[in-house]
């Protein structure tokens, strides 16, 4: 008896065989040992050719540093504005400018600068006066530059305030502990915003190097969660991978992830009840990062007449030995 079979149902039972890259591409895939997700959730990769101008975003690099560096680029970038038009105006000769009250007489790089600074905000007190066509030009463009610098900087300032971002907390180590009747790998996470998520999901996935048919590869593989999906994230969520025989993980200890550049991917996804949008965050633990019998310290608070009334989030890494495992 001859048996046919179909190729569509070959072809989608080699699909779910083999776990894709995620994205990282086939070279990774042949066995690269450097950690692709750094803790803070950026790539650990780096890009070499890219043209500096088409690459430079600067729009995009405005919206993501932090605020001590955006507000530090403004004020600079307002001081060398002033700055240069205080040049353009000295150029333009001595008599250029000219003050009513004599201020800054033996100073006229100040005399400038100021003069420069009073225009930029439209402040306009009028005792520095310009005289001359060039100088009352550069008037004119210095004007019309901050009505276009001020519209600029207005609309970084609401945007980074709009764009919605997570602020998870993830536990410092991940953890092999005991799970009920059997063992588990577990990390801690938790929301530190105190606007809301809701509907969050995580996926997790395991990452190691196989030697396969003589080829060092990197494979890929998503863990099964006992729960993958919250509705609420009021508290802290402990997510847990059972080490079941069908785990990517039965019969591996910790050895044998150091061994095999293991690293656990972490992906989170949840929706801002504020705005009402989706956001999104990332990191991983490298097989050094994952501590084996261990648990979590207890981090609720509680009282005796009200039970639970919330969790101190000083002790989401603290974590305790454990002495035995179960298989």
């Amino acid at each position: 008896m001859t048996s046919t079979l179909n190729p569509e149902t070959t072809s989608s039972s080699d699909n779910r065989e083999e776990f894709k890259d995620l994205g990282f591409g086939t070279e990774v895939a042949r066995g690269t040992r450097r950690r692709l997700l750094n803790r803070d959730g950026s790539f650990n990769v780096v890009l070499d050719g890219l043209n500096p101008l088409s690459s430079l975003g600067l729009y995009q690099w405005l919206l993501t540093i932090s605020w001590p560096r955006f507000l530090g680029f403004i004020t600079g970038s307002y001081i060398a504005i002033n700055g240069v038009f205080a040049f353009a105006y000295l150029l333009c000769g001595p008599g250029a400018l000219q003050s009513t009250t004599g201020s800054f007489a033996n100073e006229p790089f100040y005399r400038a600068f100021f003069f420069s600074v009073d225009t930029f905000a439209t402040i306009g007190y009028g005792n520095i006066i310009p005289v001359g066509v060039v100088p009352n030009t550069l008037v004119t463009i210095e004007a019309l530059l901050n009505i276009v610098g001020v519209a600029l900087a207005t609309g970084l300032i609401f945007a980074r305030f709009s764009r919605p971002s997570a602020r998870i907390i993830y536990s410092r180590n991940a953890i092999v502990a005991p799970y009920r009747d059997k063992t588990a790998l577990e990390f801690r996470i938790a929301n530190a915003r105190t606007s809301q998520l809701i509907d969050v999901q995580v996926q997790a996935i395991l990452t190691k190097i196989e030697r396969i048919d003589g080829s060092t590869i990197r494979k890929f593989y998503e863990l099964e969660l006992e729960r993958n999906r919250v509705v609420f994230f009021p508290l802290s969520w402990t997510v847990v991978h059972p080490i079941t025989p069908t785990s990517p993980m039965w019969g591996l200890k910790h050895e044998d992830l150091v061994a095999a550049d293991a690293e656990l991917l972490v992906l989170l996804i949840g929706t801002d009840e504020n705005l009402s949008q989706a956001v999104h965050s990332r990191s991983s633990y490298e097989a050094g990062e994952i501590v084996w019998g261990a648990k979590f310290v207890n981090m609720f608070m509680r009282s005796e007449s009200e039970g639970i009334i919330g969790m101190n989030l000083t002790r989401i890494h603290d974590i305790e030995p454990v002495y035995s495992l179960r298989a």
